[in-house]
C-alpha cells in the first residue's frame, strides 16, 4: 500500500556486515526424496488471493512441490527478512523491491536466477525493461520480473462535476513558475468555506473546504517524478550516488512545496507528512479532488470509495511526462536448502500463465508487456479506466534510484524532506542536506 513506503526499516551497518560473512560462508542444499515445501514471503493481502490461484496452477505442473504463502506486514517485512538472511532462516522465495535490491544483491544474499528467467520460455525483452534493469547486477538477474507499478492521478469525478470542470484527455502541463495547465485546474478545484478559490481575492488558506491536489512528501508519486520531468536527475548513475541538489532537481522540489505554501492548492504538510500523514484518507473523504497515486493503490481505495474514481496521467514538465517505474521481483534466497525447486517456482512465476492470472484479477500490471492490457480490462469492467497508467509506462520512464544503501538513506531523506514540506527548511538547503546525509549511508561502486 502506498503509505507503507515511508515505514521501510533501515539496514544497519552491523547487520550488513554480518550478512556478508554468513552468506559467503554457507551454501544451500536441495531435498532428494519426497515432497518439498517452499516458503513464499509477501506483504500484500490483496495479492495473496491471486497467488493462491497461481500456486494451484504451479502444483498441477509440479505435484511434488508445495508452496506455503507467508504474509508479513510491510512494517516488519525488511527487518525480519534481514535478520533471517543473517541467521540462515530466510524464506526460499520472497518479494524484492528496487530500493532494497542493490544492498542484498551486492552482499550475496540473492541467487542468480538468470537461467530461471530463460526457462520461463520468454526472453528478457518481453518484460518491461525498467523491471529487468532494476533487478540486474553485473549483467545477471537476481530477481525474476514480477510486476510494475506507475504513479498517475486518481480524481473524484463527483467533485469535478460539481465544480463544472473536466479532466483533459491530453496530459496536463506544469512548470516551476506555475505556468501550464495543471495549476489553473487545481485552483478551480480548491475552494474555501466562503466559496473562494486561491486565485481570487479574499481566499482564506486557513479555512479550505476542499483541496485541488495532494502535494506531499511521498517519493514514489511525487518528487521522484517531478525531478526527471523538469530535466533533473536523482542519482549520478546506477550504483552511484544521489545528486538531486542540482538546479533542475531543486526547482522540481520547490514546485512540490510551492503547491502548498505559495499557491495553496494542497493541504499543509502537518496533515500529510509521513509516517502519520492522512493524504490517502483525505482523498477518500472527498477533501482532496486529485490524488497522486500508484495504480497499486486501487484495490485498497476503490472498494470503499463513495464516489466514482477517474484516472489521469501525471502532468508533463519541460522535459515532458516522465514517470518512475517501481516494479517488484521474485527473489530466491542464496542459501535456500531447496535451490532447484525454488528456481522452478520463480521460473513458473515468470511465465505468461502465472502473470496472466495476476493481470486478469486486477492485482498488478504484469512484468510481461503483452499481458498489461488484461489489467486494464479488469478495471474497465469495474468502471475505472486505468489506460492512463499503461500509457505512462509506455512513454518516458525512469527507474527507482538504484543505489546500494537506499534503505538506510531513505529515512534520513524523509526526515529532512518532512521539514522541507513544512517550510521550516528552505528547499535548496534541504536538498543539499539530504544528498549529503543520504550519500554518507550509500556504498557506491567506483
Amino acid at each position: 500500500m502506498q503509505l507503507s513506503t515511508f515505514r521501510r526499516k533501515m539496514l544497519s551497518a552491523l547487520t550488513v556486515g554480518a550478512l556478508v560473512g554468513l552468506v559467503a560462508a554457507c551454501g544451500g542444499s536441495g531435498d532428494s526424496n519426497g515432497k518439498t515445501t517452499l516458503t513464499y514471503r509477501i506483504w500484500d493481502e490483496q495479492q495473496q488471493k491471486g497467488y493462491e490461484k497461481v500456486f494451484e496452477a504451479f502444483k498441477a505442473k509440479h505435484p511434488d512441490i508445495d508452496v506455503k504463502i507467508e504474509l508479513q506486514p510491510y512494517d516488519q517485512y525488511w527487518t525480519k527478512l534481514v535478520t533471517e538472511l543473517v541467521s540462515g532462516t530466510a524464506p526460499d522465495v520472497f518479494w524484492m523491491t528496487p530500493a532494497n535490491f542493490p544492498e542484498l544483491a551486492t552482499k550475496g544474499a540473492l541467487m542468480d536466477v538468470s537461467a530461471a528467467v530463460e526457462q520461463s520460455g520468454l526472453t528478457k525483452d518481453k518484460y518491461h525493461t525498467n523491471v529487468v534493469d532494476s533487478f540486474t547486477y553485473k549483467e545477471k538477474m537476481y530477481a525474476v520480473p514480477k510486476d510494475w507499478g506507475v504513479p498517475g492521478m486518481l480524481y473524484n469525478k463527483q467533485v469535478f462535476a460539481e465544480a463544472g470542470v473536466e479532466m483533459p484527455t491530453e496530459p496536463l502541463t506544469w512548470a516551476p513558475d506555475g505556468s501550464g495547465t495543471f495549476l489553473p485546474l487545481m485552483q478551480k478545484l480548491t475552494v474555501d468555506v466562503n466559496g473562494k478559490h486561491p486565485n481570487e481575492s479574499g481566499f482564506d488558506p486557513a479555512k479550505v473546504k476542499r483541496w485541488g491536489f495532494a502535494s506531499w512528501n511521498h517519493s514514489g508519486t511525487q518528487w521522484l517524478n517531478w525531478i526527471p520531468s523538469n530535466g533533473g536527475t536523482t542519482i549520478t548513475k546506477p550504483y552511484g550516488t544521489f545528486n538531486f541538489n542540482e538546479p533542475a532537481s531543486v526547482e522540481a522540489l520547490q514546485w512540490g512545496v510551492d503547491l502548498i505554501k505559495k499557491w495553496h492548492v494542497s493541504p499543509p504538510a502537518d496533515q500529510t507528512n509521513p509516517p502519520a500523514g492522512r493524504a490517502t484518507e483525505m482523498f477518500q473523504r472527498g477533501e482532496v479532488a486529485v490524488f497522486p497515486a500508484n495504480n497499486a493503490l486501487l484495490p485498497f481505495v476503490a472498494p470503499s470509495s463513495t464516489f466514482p474514481i477517474g484516472t489521469a496521467s501525471l502532468p508533463a514538465g519541460k522535459a515532458g511526462r516522465v514517470v518512475i517505474i517501481n516494479g517488484l521481483g521474485e527473489a530466491v534466497y542464496s542459501r535456500t536448502k531447496r535451490p532447484d525447486q525454488a528456481k522452478q517456482l520463480v521460473s513458473f512465476l515468470a511465465t505468461p500463465q502465472a502473470q496472466a492470472i495476476m493481470a486478469e484479477g486486477g492485482y498488478v500490471f504484469p512484468a510481461i508487456n503483452d499481458l498489461a492490457p488484461r489489467y486494464v480490462e479488469h478495471w474497465k469492467a469495474k468502471g475505472i479506466d486505468t489506460q492512463p497508467f499503461l500509457d505512462e509506462a509506455r512513454g518516458k520512464t525512469v527507474n527507482f534510484p538504484i543505489v546500494s544503501g537506499f534503505a538506510a538513506a531513505e529515512p534520513k531523506i524523509n526526515q529532512i524532506f518532512n521539514d522541507m514540506y513544512l517550510g521550516s527548511v528552505k528547499v535548496p538547503d534541504a536538498a543539499g542536506a539530504a544528498v549529503k546525509q543520504g550519500n554518507a549511508l550509500l556504498n557506491p561502486e567506483k
